[in-house]
């Protein structure tokens, strides 16, 4: 059963964090301070040059693994517009159900509802009395 792609990109953004994770403690050397430091060094506005590097190398595998992890798990990945659409096709037409005949529902049409002269509820237009050119 393929997984949805919700669920590669959970797997895939837990994988990344735990990495990340350990690539901080990885750049820290084991020393608690340095760890704390740079964990507080990093805010919403920091690039990613101002990583460390251990840091950058972990990100930047962790990208590569999600996009094999997404092919892998039959997901096509393309930059917008690079790739037409598969074109829609139809809803495939069932051939064995028998069709509708008449209207919905059965039955006919009430003689006061059929179309044409003398069958509708309308009178018939022009050339009535004190209708026409004068």
């Amino acid at each position: 059963m393929t997984k949805s792609a919700t669920d590669v990109m959970q797997e895939v953004l837990y994988a990344a964090v735990v990495d990340a994770i350990g690539a901080m403690k990885a750049a820290s050397k084991g020393v608690p301070n340095t760890l704390l430091r740079d964990l507080n060094a990093i805010h919403a506005n920091t690039a990613a040059a101002d990583l460390p590097a251990e840091l950058q190398a972990s990100l930047q595998a962790s990208v590569r693994a999600a996009f094999t992890k997404f092919l892998k798990d039959g997901y096509s990945v393309a930059p917008t517009g690079s790739v037409t659409p598969p074109p829609r096709s139809a809803p495939p037409v069932r051939r064995d159900a028998p069709r509708p005949q008449g209207r919905p529902g059965g039955g006919h049409r009430p003689a006061g509802d059929r179309p044409g002269p003398g069958g509708g509820r309308r009178p018939p237009r022009g050339g009535g009395p004190g209708r026409g050119p004068k």
